[in-house]
């Protein structure tokens, strides 16, 4: 159901806590009666069909929503560092600040796909130093089961005052993985895609020898909600304390990551390239399960 941004909904109330993991809707819903308080991205998107965010975002959106494009915003143009690249952090910057965000301000990102895009801008947020952003427990399909409203008018905030800080997150590159031989590899992908049985986007199937598949879906219940703290963890439970998180292009990878700081894991680190930069060499050794 959606209700007309007029709708009287709100409360009005000031921000009393930072939501740093995930933030409920009944939760975001307080947030939103103060315009200071907090700001929104819209993070919904399709894999193939890069039309899709925008499209979806002029027939309704969270109240207060800006559209974050995962192609635009939250990768660099694809190559031989993988399909979905880091971002040139100052560009990052500049959209932040143009979205209206300010760096003591919540920031709640959200999709509709159990957050498998949101993670990706929570992470990026992260990288930037920010520790007050937090992915839409259920995304919009949570919302609206809440019975809270969708508008379609785009808001005009004004610049935002967004600062890079130290980062929060931890990253290796393709030489730094080689090298290292204590960490657990931990594959985001499908089973079928890890194993090699199937791949449907990149050019090699197969995936990074000594790494464990653990699928970025499992950490959804059938609702699309992250599962509990002790279910996350159990799914964890067993590798070296270190862990470096892939996946194909280095999207889905970051919800294995926002699942482990929902279980109270230590911060893992990223291989933004993942699997489709490894590729890209073919002197890295490459497994399969065949």
């Amino acid at each position: 159901m959606r209700f007309p941004a007029t709708a009287n909904w709100r409360t009005i109330q000031p921000m009393t806590s930072r939501f740093n993991t995930l933030i409920e809707p009944a939760g975001l819903a307080d947030l939103l009666g103060a315009a200071s308080a907090a700001r929104i991205i819209d993070c919904r998107a399709r894999l193939g069909d890069p039309g899709f965010g925008a499209r979806v975002f002029a027939e309704g959106h969270i109240p207060g929503a800006v559209l974050g494009d995962l192609d635009r915003d939250f990768a660099a143009a694809p190559g031989n560092r993988g399909r979905h690249p880091l971002p040139d952090p100052n560009g990052l910057l500049e959209r932040l600040r143009g979205w209206g965000i300010n760096t003591t301000m919540q920031v709640v990102v959200y999709d509709d796909m159990g957050g498998m895009f949101a993670a990706r801008a929570w992470w990026l947020l992260r990288w930037l130093g920010h520790d007050a952003v937090a992915v839409l427990n259920g995304g919009s399909p949570a919302w609206l089961a809440a019975g809270l409203p969708l508008e379609t008018q785009v808001a005009n905030w004004s610049r935002g005052d967004f600062a890079r800080r130290p980062a929060l997150t931890r990253e290796i590159d393709a030489a730094g993985l080689l090298n290292n031989s204590t960490a657990s590899r931990v594959d985001a992908r499908a089973e079928e895609r890890f194993a090699g049985r199937k791949e449907p986007i990149d050019h090699t199937a197969g995936h990074i020898p000594g790494a464990v598949c653990i699928p970025a879906a499992g950490n959804l219940d059938a609702t699309q909600r992250f599962l509990s703290r002790n279910e996350l963890a159990q799914r964890f439970n067993g590798l070296s304390r270190e862990l470096i998180c892939y996946c194909g292009s280095g999207v889905t990878a970051a919800h294995n990551i926002l699942a482990m700081r929902i279980a109270g894991l230590d911060e893992p680190t990223l291989y933004p390239g993942s699997w489709s930069e490894w590729i890209e060499d073919k002197m890295r050794p490459i497994a399969t399960d065949q």
